[in-house]
């Protein structure tokens, strides 16, 4: 901490990096990462399995997890604010704070946008990180490209309490099916309890035969991710986890508007497929 003249110390003013630590730490984790836990005087971490923690410990020792304040049965939200109010805490009494989150820091990471959102409206400086997310996994694992034909993205919980537009000649992926309608922290998930609402929603514009695919990345070395393909109609009836993502490829294909591809002077034959 620096000096005045007068040799009374000076207290740093805080500021907050946030940064994800991939799906699978070891082997995803960025030089930038590593060097913001290194250089950091405060780290937190939010990681959902032991070994990106000690992955994190190693580079660390004094990191701390923010994991403890899930409360089974007790609202996300509730244990989401308690941490952003965690890490702001460090901010205001002038540390170089790092906060460390599984896979990426600013996908479905409410207390990470929420942290930067206060720190700079505070006027502490505040800067995100991208990481690789479990989308970018699912793109690799499934052979999707979002830019053909489309893709939409949603939870899967407000994708039905919001009734999004759905478009079968796109691409849907839906996150965390496995805590369907709950609200609440559940480490194992509410294993599909509501899920057949979901179904309910989806089969108004696909067929039960639709073929869909739930989704897990691999999160160790040398373990494969999982890829199960299965009817829509079954879908009440597979296992589900947190940590699975439902990929809905389209049903139909798409429909070109010639008139304004004339228009435009575009070939059909040059239009990617």
């Amino acid at each position: 901490m620096p000096r005045e003249a007068s040799g009374r110390m000076i207290k740093e003013k805080g500021s907050l990096v946030v940064v994800g630590t991939g799906i699978r730490t070891v082997g995803q984790l960025t030089g930038d990462t590593i060097a913001r836990l290194k250089t950091s005087t405060k780290v937190f971490y939010i990681i959902a399995d032991l070994v990106g923690e000690q992955v994190i410990k190693q580079i660390q020792p004094a990191a701390e997890s923010l994991g403890r304040f899930y409360r089974l049965g007790r609202n996300r939200r509730e244990a989401y604010d308690a941490m952003v109010e965690r890490i702001m805490s460090a901010v205001r009494d002038g540390h170089r704070t790092c906060c460390a989150a599984y896979g990426h820091p600013g996908v479905f990471a409410f207390p990470t946008h929420e942290a930067i959102r206060r720190a700079r409206a505070e006027g502490f400086e505040a800067t995100m990180y991208p990481a690789v997310s479990a989308e970018d996994c699912l793109f690799a694992d499934l052979g999707v490209d979002p830019a053909n034909p489309g893709c939409n993205s949603h939870e899967a919980t407000r994708f039905v309490l919001y009734k999004k537009a759905v478009d079968p000649s796109s691409g849907l992926i839906l996150w965390q099916v496995g805590m369907f309608g709950d609200a609440t922290y559940r480490p194992e998930g509410n294993r599909g309890q509501w899920i057949h609402v979901l179904v309910d929603r989806l089969l108004q514009h696909y067929p039960e035969d639709h073929q869909v695919t739930l989704y897990e990345a691999a999160v160790f070395i040398n373990c494969p991710p999982r890829i199960e393909r299965i009817a829509l109609g079954k879908l009440a009836d597979a296992e589900l986890t947190p940590a699975t993502t439902l990929y809905v490829p389209p049903a139909r294909g798409d429909v070109l508007d010639e008139e304004t591809c004339a228009a435009l002077g575009i070939e059909r034959a040059a239009l990617a497929r």
